[in-house]
């Protein structure tokens, strides 16, 4: 008889290293947000939103991101587009710094809701739109479909989102293998148990459909996503829905799961495509020098 309890503890570990992949930050970036680093002109309170950009834009970062280190090739770039731009912190464990998105994605939600009302109070603006990376281009369909999110945001645009979760290769498919893996997985990091392919908490947010009505969503994917896989599991079904391969944007573009949401200009480009539609330009591989 195998020693599950030295088996599982491993096993979790490896859960924990291969959706680490999904985290932008490094020691040193963590180390300067701590020590207040500039945000480069986003999460500014102040921002009034322009008549050519009338919505502020929430970003959403991704599992173990958080609302710097996941933005600091996005947030600059709309920024500098004329874009009132906020980011939040979300699903944050008890003892756990920097790290974030490890939560319950339910209560996360919750917490996207308090700040989008946030933004929406600070900026006058009745709309926004969310872009979140990974985790955080899924997590608010929750908002939008249960927490009443489909009245304040206009437009979701998910980079490499996790919509119906992940077999991380394969890899959680051995979950059964292992009596209790799962439950240490949900009580430790409850947001990996939630992205696992099939969970519960997918069921219920895919049930009756992906969408909600008067929300246009975009999801940008790349086939090199190592981490929410199979790829085309990012991609969703419904009204109002656009869903995009960067790869037949750009065939050259090599950029996985970290790199599509951390400094893909190309990704980049589509998002400002996606958020503001009728001045959109073509997205191509010279894009990354716009």
């Amino acid at each position: 008889m195998l020693p599950w309890k030295r088996v599982l503890r491993p096993l979790a570990a490896l859960l924990l290293t291969a959706a680490a992949v999904t985290a932008p930050a490094t020691t040193a970036q963590a180390t300067a947000q701590a020590a207040g680093a500039p945000s480069s002109g986003w999460n500014d309170y102040s921002c009034k939103p322009s008549a050519a950009h009338p919505r502020p834009v929430v970003l959403v970062h991704g599992t173990l991101g958080n609302s710097v280190d996941n933005w600091l090739g996005l947030a600059p770039y709309l920024k500098v587009r004329g874009y009132c731009v906020f980011s939040l912190d979300y699903g944050q464990l008890e003892g756990v710094p920097f790290f974030h998105g490890l939560g319950p994605v339910e209560k996360s939600a919750g917490q996207l809701k308090d700040f989008v009302d946030k933004v929406l109070a600070a900026t006058g603006a009745a709309e926004t739109d969310v872009v979140g990376h990974s985790q955080g281009g899924m997590m608010p369909r929750y908002y939008l479909r249960f927490l009443g999110g489909a009245a304040k945001v206009n437009a979701l645009v998910g980079i490499a989102p996790s919509n119906h979760g992940t077999t991380l290769n394969g890899f959680t498919n051995l979950l059964p293998y292992f009596p209790g893996a799962g439950d240490l997985l949900a009580k430790n990091t409850p947001a990996l148990a939630d992205q696992v392919a099939g969970s519960d908490f997918l069921d219920r947010l895919n049930a009756g459909g992906d969408t909600v009505p008067g929300v246009r969503y975009t999801v940008i994917a790349t086939k090199y996503d190592q981490v929410v896989t199979p790829w085309r599991s990012q991609y969703l079904s419904g009204p109002d829905v656009r869903n995009v391969l960067l790869q037949d944007l750009c065939p050259a573009d090599l950029s996985e799961h970290v790199a599509i949401g951390l400094l893909d200009r190309i990704a980049f480009h589509e998002v400002a495509n996606a958020l503001d539609p009728a001045r959109a330009r073509p997205t191509t591989c010279a894009s990354a020098f716009d």
